[in-house]
């Protein structure tokens, strides 16, 4: 079953920042890593669900012309509102994947540590709204802690691998840490800033 949305009002009733993602050097190591995987410089729309406290949703909208962030916690939306004011791009609004699920065509869609939450049926409809919702070039970056987690009844490397068995499209980066596993999935199979790069080079 899914954790119950009781378990994320405890971690925000006792922390702005449950998880460390601000102070500890793990996430921000893995923030960078899940930036660099990512093969476009620029993105147009993007959509980060289970965006928490904004951390990672910042560097991403560094990264697109759009943002749109979600999370189940209206703590967590509150705060990922302060982190991202300013940011016009920007949308944060209260959901919960999959019923609610936005409307319109992504290039990017990132699942960081969500899938877990959530149960195997949610997690295989989550797959099905991603790949309905993905543009013609578009890419899903998947990142998830290994290790069990108590209340889940799957862990990073089943997300993972229903994400390798469900969405059909090309895998272009595969990193694996003793910690966490982080994947990018295109529709197609050369990235778009390498394949315009090797149209300019001399001789092309």
């Amino acid at each position: 079953m899914s954790v119950s949305p009781d378990y994320f009002e405890q971690l925000f009733g006792a922390s702005d920042d449950p998880w460390s993602f601000r102070t500890r050097w793990y996430e921000k190591r893995k923030r960078e890593l899940t930036l660099a995987s990512l093969p476009r410089q620029r993105y147009q729309r993007v959509f980060e669900p289970a965006c928490a406290n904004g951390e990672l949703s910042v560097q991403l909208a560094g990264r697109c012309a759009a943002l749109l962030c979600q999370d189940l916690n209206a703590k967590a939306v509150d705060l990922a509102r302060q982190r991202l004011s300013g940011l016009h791009h920007v949308h944060v609004e209260q959901a919960g994947i999959p019923r609610q699920w936005p409307d319109g065509d992504f290039d990017l869609i990132v699942l960081s540590e969500v899938g877990y939450f959530l149960d195997v049926d949610e997690w295989h409809q989550v797959i099905e709204n991603t790949l309905r919702s993905l543009g013609p070039a578009g890419g899903v970056l998947a990142c998830h802690w290994l290790h069990p987690i108590e209340g889940c009844s799957q862990d990073g490397r089943d997300v993972h691998a229903a994400l390798g068995e469900r969405l059909h499209l090309h895998r272009l980066v595969r990193h694996e840490d003793a910690d966490f596993l982080l994947e990018y999935w295109s529709r197609t199979a050369t990235s778009i800033d390498l394949a315009e790069t090797c149209q300019s080079l001399p001789g092309q």
